[in-house]
């Protein structure tokens, strides 16, 4: 089938996204919303897009729209997708999926209440390398899982405008970046039974550098690191009794990784043909998705999603970082 999509919100993420959906044969841009109809009709004229909407619940009403993808700041995600859920919406919500898991379980509950297909647009997790490293770790080649890192981190200046920086735009790391590692581990590893998080925050208040140690049942540990305060290849690796899997920096984009068993005997290397930045393969995937009847993604299951976003609460109650209170 031929996925009608619609953008609801056109920041930089939904410029992305549109770019990389014409690389998608059974999908097409056929809608936009923004909150104002000028910022819809500039949208609407940059991408070819034929339908502009200057609201949200006029795209969410749109009858020509099949799925819609929600790129707001991370606040807006929650009553953007039960607004998007209530019209019968397939919905791909942006990363965080939302500022809490009370928001996301509510998500959650009203999309299996009403038969809506919903998923994270966690898109790292349908980029090639990384359907191979879950491939890889379903073929027990690294042994005994030991321990994984992730980190992601980039620098930015300081300035208390950007929405990194901004509490009332769920500002900080920890959501906007720290989210690739953890979801990284989380896919690895599955759920921690302890976790351990320090940070140290930005002027503002959000969160400017956080690491946490995750421990397993099965004695592993997951590190992850994340900063906006300075600039980081950004590699990820797993480290297991046979070998271990390095992905090359900037993990959690198109790329490749080495596998090299603990003799030094390099084992395999995987490398991802050039195409886009990677938005695409998300897209595919809800359209297989539909196409197939599912109501959420065998790869990015919404309970997964829950279990991240308890794991980022987690977090944010033992460095101190409360929104309400900035």
């Amino acid at each position: 089938m031929s996925v009608r999509w619609g953008l609801l919100a056109t920041g930089g993420i939904a410029a992305s996204f549109a770019r990389d959906l014409a690389l998608v044969p059974d999908a097409s841009l056929v809608a936009v919303g923004s909150r104002t109809a000028a910022s819809a009709e500039r949208f609407g004229a940059e991408f070819d897009v034929p339908r502009r909407h200057g609201s949200y619940a006029a795209l969410a009403a749109d009858p020509e729209v099949d799925a819609i993808y929600i790129s707001t700041p991370h606040p807006g995600h929650h009553e953007a997708t039960l607004l998007a859920i209530a019209h019968g919406k397939a919905v791909l919500v942006e990363k965080p999926f939302a500022m809490d898991l009370a928001e996301s379980t509510e998500m959650v509950a009203a999309a299996r209440s009403a038969g809506t297909f919903l998923m994270e647009a966690m898109w790292t997790r349908f980029l090639p390398h990384i359907v191979r490293v879950r491939e890889v770790l379903a073929s027990g080649v690294l042994g005994e899982i030991v321990y994984v890192t992730a980190e992601h981190g980039q620098w930015f200046p300081l300035d208390p405008s950007h929405r990194l920086f901004a509490p009332a735009l769920g500002g900080g790391a920890l959501l906007d970046l720290g989210i690739y590692p953890i979801s990284f581990a989380h896919m690895v590893l599955g759920t921690p039974s302890a976790i351990t998080a320090r940070s140290t925050p930005a002027f503002t208040g959000v969160d400017a550098t956080t690491s946490a140690i995750f421990e397993y049942p099965s004695g592993a540990h997951a590190v992850v690191t994340t900063s906006l305060s300075a600039a980081s290849d950004n590699p990820a690796a797993i480290y297991g009794t046979e070998a271990r899997l390095e992905i090359d920096g900037w993990f959690y984009t198109p790329g490749g990784f080495t596998i090299t068993a603990h003799d030094g005997t390099v084992l395999e290397r995987f490398d991802t043909p050039p195409a886009g930045r990677g938005m695409q393969y998300e897209a595919i995937e809800v359209g297989r998705c539909l196409a197939e009847g599912l109501l959420e993604s065998p790869d990015m299951p919404l309970d997964d999603t829950l279990a991240i976003m308890g794991t980022l609460d987690e977090i944010r109650r033992q460095i101190g970082l409360d929104y309400s209170s900035l």
